[in-house]
């Protein structure tokens, strides 16, 4: 292997040329000079970027100033289609038609999730001070899975993490992720409940789940994308108002272990997202103990609601738990994007998920932390924590357990109203903030008048209802949750119910 450089002596220098091999490659100034004006549109000077900035920004506080006026449930134009139809080109085109293209294809389509009207999904109704924290984060843009590389950042995201695990009462050496959210969180405690019992390919036909039939579907997608789709899924029954029996499950365990198959984990709710309810979270631990199996708590709804004292002593047990997954994009008002999973034995979690590579060996860091990179699937991504953090720090904790609170006691509110109505047969009472009802109309088929319904408040569009199954009647769920929801938009709800109802009577 031989070189030799050349070098044209004109001034100023103009090419470069190197003989590899035998092989000359010559190197233009002047295409480099050419390519680095046009590259540096990618960097916009500072009165480029106030001016960006203000588009934006009129934007935006456009959108919030109007929002709610704005229905729950927007059908405008051809299904968003000009996106499809306004192609990437070479040229770029300016701010005021990017905007357009998304008010128009984005904004004003399908459901309004942040509206305070918005009573389907459990869905997060974002803070603007979480939108800053993004902003910031985009900016400075930390590498924040890995210790070496942003120590601050990763020392953000265990704050946090611990803050949560204190929260829900499990005691220090805990360690967790701040991921994507409950589906990636949830995958992340499969997969170290899987390490910690030593499960291989070949047990994974025998290993016995424990659920009800309102554990969320992210489980069983976990379980698939984990490699164990092949795992027994025992549902357990549940008592009147949906919660697993504990005396069931331990029933269902024995059975199992006599027929010559594998216990390993029981998933209990603490807020279902069908109604809300809460499972026998000290029972089911008991149970678990007992029977060494990995005890998961699936909290990413409900596991919040422990900041509030009108609903804490439901959730008594999820301190005895191996796992918790709690979602701050949904209770704490973060925007999509933000779930956390937080195991007891931190220790576990680290060696389910701790992979290096020589590329790495240059850690020049003595690390305080666990690097995130170690603690999860994912090598890179968003800095998550900054969208909590800063909310957090800049109002409190107060206001998030008022809000907590208020949306308790506002589905209390709509739970009763509705029940003193005529036509209305009402589910279970609500433990949180979910409850799910249906109208019996005078005659004609039940399910199909209230399908109906759905469909007129989406033709109306004020107000945003979802539909669930419980014992196999088709059920109108309300979920109460977004911080701009107060007193008068619950009585605008019922009112435009009814209203809707009216029509189809």
């Amino acid at each position: 292997m031989s070189w030799r450089i050349s070098i044209c002596l004109k001034t100023p220098l103009t090419k470069l040329t190197l003989i590899f091999n035998g092989v000359s490659m010559t190197t233009n100034i002047e295409d480099i000079k050419k390519y680095e004006e046009l590259s540096r549109l990618i960097e916009p000077e500072a009165e480029r970027r106030q001016e960006l900035l203000e588009e934006v920004n009129q934007y935006t506080e456009g959108f919030l100033e109007t929002i709610h006026a704005k229905n729950a449930y927007i059908k405008e134009g051809p299904d968003g289609l000009d996106i499809r139809d306004a192609v990437i080109e070479e040229q770029g085109v300016d701010m005021e038609v990017i905007l357009k293209l998304y008010k128009d294809n984005v904004e004003q389509q399908g459901i309004n999730t942040v509206s305070g009207k918005f009573f389907g999904y459990i869905a997060p109704c974002s803070m603007f001070y979480s939108a800053l924290g993004d902003y910031i984060a985009a900016i400075t843009d930390p590498f924040s899975v890995d210790y070496a590389a942003s120590p601050g950042a990763v020392h953000m995201e265990k704050m946090l993490l611990d803050w949560m695990a204190d929260l829900v009462g499990y005691p220090a050496g805990v360690q967790g992720n701040l991921a994507s959210g409950g589906s990636l969180a949830t995958l992340i405690c499969i997969v170290t409940a899987r390490e910690s019992h030593g499960l291989k390919a070949r047990d994974f036909d025998k290993a016995v789940v424990y659920v009800t039939e309102l554990t969320h579907h992210c489980l069983k997608k976990g379980l698939h994308v984990a490699g164990m789709g092949e795992s027994v899924i025992r549902h357990v029954p549940v008592d009147d108002a949906y919660r697993m029996k504990a005396d069931a499950l331990a029933e269902c365990i024995e059975n199992d272990r006599q027929q010559g198959l594998r216990p390993w984990l029981v998933v209990g709710s603490a807020g279902t997202t069908d109604l809300g309810n809460v499972d026998p979270l000290d029972a089911i631990a008991d149970v678990a103990a007992e029977q060494n199996i990995w005890f998961h708590v699936d909290g990413a709804y409900g596991g919040f609601f422990l900041l509030s004292d009108l609903v804490k002593d439901k959730f008594k047990g999820v301190e005895r738990s191996d796992s918790v997954v709690m979602n701050p994009h949904k209770t704490l008002y973060t925007p999509f994007g933000l779930g956390a999973a937080i195991i007891k034995n931190g220790e576990l979690l680290y060696k389910a998920h701790y992979y290096t590579a020589s590329y790495l060996q240059d850690n020049y860091l003595e690390q305080d932390e666990l690097s995130p990179a170690d603690l999860g699937p994912e090598l890179t991504r968003h800095f998550r924590a900054l969208r909590l953090w800063l909310p957090l720090k800049l109002i409190g904790v107060a206001p998030f357990r008022a809000a907590l609170s208020e949306k308790i006691l506002l589905t209390r509110y709509a739970y009763e109203k509705m029940a003193t109505q005529d036509g209305f047969e009402m589910g279970p009472y609500p433990e949180l903030s979910t409850f799910a009802f249906r109208y019996l109309p005078a005659e004609g088929d039940i399910d199909e008048f209230n399908k109906r319904i759905i469909d007129e408040l989406r033709k109306d569009g004020r107000i945003f209802l979802s539909s669930t199954v419980l014992d196999g009647k088709y059920m109108i769920r309300v979920n109460v949750l977004s911080y701009r929801t107060h007193l008068e938009t619950i009585d605008l709800a019922i009112e435009v119910l009814n209203e809707n109802i009216q029509k189809l009577v």
